[in-house]
């Protein structure tokens, strides 16, 4: 049997979410970049609790830094076989509001690159 290097998912920060990661502490910036870190390793395979689907946005998933103990979440979607990194907004319960802005965002975000 043979076995090849493992196989490295693409993941980008759309440059409105590379703004919003700079907005956050330096310790929560750090935590957000090793949960993109494991997307780029796991792929669509990353299992819960570090990512999860976003309820009500069709095609847009979280990524949960320190397996959902950060107040931070990366939202994400998949174009072709590239992880876009759309937003980057407070976690739902802390901050529903935050978070729904964030929501929009990331969406209207990953529609303009597929267009």
């Amino acid at each position: 049997m043979c076995y090849g290097p493992p196989q490295v998912w693409t993941v980008v920060f759309h440059p409105e979410a590379e703004a919003d990661l700079d907005a956050l502490p330096a310790k929560e910036r750090v935590a957000v970049m090793h949960a993109v870190e494991k997307l780029a390793a796991a792929g669509p395979a990353l299992p819960f609790p570090h990512q999860s689907n976003v309820k009500g946005a069709e095609g847009l998933r979280e990524l949960r830094p320190r397996g959902g103990r950060s107040v931070w979440r990366p939202l994400y979607g998949r174009v072709g076989d590239t992880f876009v990194i759309a937003a980057v907004g407070p976690e739902a319960l802390v901050n529903a509001r935050g978070f729904r802005r964030a929501v929009t965002a990331a969406r209207k975000r990953l529609d303009e690159i597929e267009e």
